[in-house]
């Protein structure tokens, strides 16, 4: 029986999605007290992504597994790589927007290190999204059904009256 390492790269990115929404919660709260106006968006879309990837999250590892007969049609394993696709590059578009706005400024203190921290961890997030992105389109193109056979295990048909 193979080992399904997918679920141990679902918590860890819910993991990654709780810390980064935490730095970057900070930051937009200390934004907005010492500036007395609204963070800048680039921010306040790192604490979109990580919310946003805690139902993408959910809803990628619960419907496999209590519905699996609709992972094994082809419309809706569409619309869950699709959905994946779309968490992972809004962590991409995020990290990436971040870093270009911390690059252009004058950064120091407690608040530009937890910018740049969550800017890190938002890179790596975006790197367990992209792995089980690429998992889910090999899956795919190579034909694997949710709850098809395996190579190795051995066909078992069952004939009524025998």
């Amino acid at each position: 029986m193979a080992v399904n390492w997918i679920l141990p790269v679902r918590g860890l990115q819910v993991v990654l999605s709780l810390v980064v929404l935490g730095l970057m919660a900070y930051v937009a709260n200390w934004w907005t007290t010492h500036w007395r106006q609204m963070s800048p968006v680039e921010v306040n879309f790192m604490v979109f992504a990580p919310v946003w990837s805690f139902i993408a999250a959910c809803i990628l590892t619960v419907v496999p597994m209590k519905s699996p007969s609709v992972t094994s049609s082809t419309v809706p394993k569409l619309g869950l790589i699709a959905y994946e696709l779309f968490t992972m590059l809004c962590w991409f578009g995020g990290f990436i927007a971040l870093a270009v706005f911390l690059h252009d400024r004058i950064c120091f203190g407690t608040v530009c290190s937890v910018a740049k921290a969550g800017t890190a961890i938002s890179a790596v997030s975006w790197l367990t999204w992209a792995v089980t992105f690429g998992f889910a389109l090999w899956r795919l193109f190579r034909g694997e059904r949710g709850g098809a056979m395996r190579a190795g295990e051995p066909k078992v048909e069952m004939h009524q009256g025998v």
